[in-house]
């Protein structure tokens, strides 16, 4: 079969012939329908994040996808079921107790592996094997656009924290700020305004498609250049919640001077090394006297994964067409790792349900 993957040593991806895999007990062989791309992705390719199965000299891509069952082989699915795979597994070792517990979003890197990222194949090919309690099913009119429920599933959990560091008392937040205008930050832009203020962070002149996206949502687009993430106070107002999706250092500091009293700060965007001053007198000055919080989330779970279907489906449908903008077929994959600023999300099509 063809799958999409990168090689060791490569710089670019390649149209790849693999074999077709055959399901072992408690695995489904799922049929692949269209599969997200996004910046994780492109980090992979350039060798920044990730790395290959053992013993293997490629890495089949793609973490986000959707697909429909192809052969249940005894699982509790049935053949033509539209189902979205998890992305972590367990590691060479084998089990552990955060797979055990089904906590393997909160497993350290050493405990797990990811599909498509670190360790494991992903779902960028023709079929894919998944166990059955890693694949979580979506009603069939979701699977045109099933991919994004992966996406959706983190900001589920990055929001079930912020609620939990808040859960002492009555906590109602109406204002967000949005550091990033990539997709999974444009996704939850369109999720948040729905039931508060939103204020998006972004280095783009207009026009530009991200900035009418955040706008058409009922967001407010900042120019970071020119209103930094600690300014946002000064020029809008403290925020409840900041979610931050860059992967910037500083905004893990600047993010507390955005919040108002009792605010939290969900951290998403994973940073290199970068050493710099603080004023850590006054950045714990403002945890303690103002009652704020900081999360930190990566992953998410089958129950995030659930919470984000039943989002996904509740996302008006103009949005998500605007947001993914283009669908490339895998045998003509390579403008899906291509970056323009006409583009927002893109997603490869392998076949139709």
């Amino acid at each position: 079969m063809k799958a999409i993957g990168i090689r060791t040593g490569a710089s670019e991806p390649e149209l790849l012939e693999v074999p077709r895999p055959d399901p072992e007990s408690g695995q489904a062989l799922v049929r692949t329908l269209r599969v997200g791309v996004d910046g994780t992705d492109r980090e992979v390719i350039e060798g920044g994040h990730g790395g290959f199965p053992e013993g293997e000299d490629y890495l089949v891509l793609g973490h986000e996808a959707v697909g429909v069952v192809e052969d249940p082989n005894g699982t509790r699915f049935e053949a033509g079921d539209v189902v979205v795979p998890t992305v972590r597994r367990p590691p060479a070792g084998g089990e552990n107790g955060y797979f055990a517990r089904g906590e393997a979003d909160m497993a350290p890197p050493e405990k797990t592996v990811e599909r498509g990222i670190d360790g494991a194949h992903g779902f960028m090919s023709e079929y894919f094997l998944s166990e059955e309690r890693f694949l979580i099913e979506a009603p069939p009119e979701l699977a045109p656009r099933g991919f994004l429920i992966e996406p959706i599933s983190i900001t589920e959990k990055a929001l079930e924290l912020a609620y939990a560091a808040r859960s002492t008392f009555e906590w109602e937040p109406d204002t967000a700020a949005v550091l990033g205008n990539g997709s999974l930050g444009l996704l939850t832009v369109a999720m948040l305004a729905r039931e508060m203020d939103v204020y998006c962070l972004g280095r783009r002149d207009r026009p530009d498609p991200t900035i009418d996206f955040i706008e058409a949502q009922g967001g407010t687009y900042v120019d970071s250049r020119k209103t930094p993430v600690e300014q946002i106070p000064e020029e809008y107002e403290p925020v409840d919640l900041v979610y931050e999706a860059t992967g910037y250092a500083k905004h893990a500091i600047t993010s507390l001077y955005a919040l108002a009293p009792n605010g939290v700060a969900a951290l998403l965007g994973i940073p290199g090394d970068w050493e710099f001053e603080i004023d850590g007198g006054r950045f714990q000055r403002e945890f303690v006297m103002e009652n704020k919080a900081m999360v930190g989330s990566v992953n998410s779970g089958p129950e995030q994964f659930r919470a984000a279907t039943g989002t996904l489906a509740d996302l008006p449908a103009d949005a998500l067409d605007d947001l993914v903008t283009r669908v490339v077929d895998y045998r003509k994959f390579e403008g899906a790792f291509e970056q323009s600023d006409d583009v927002i999300k893109t997603a490869v099509q392998f076949g139709e349900r």
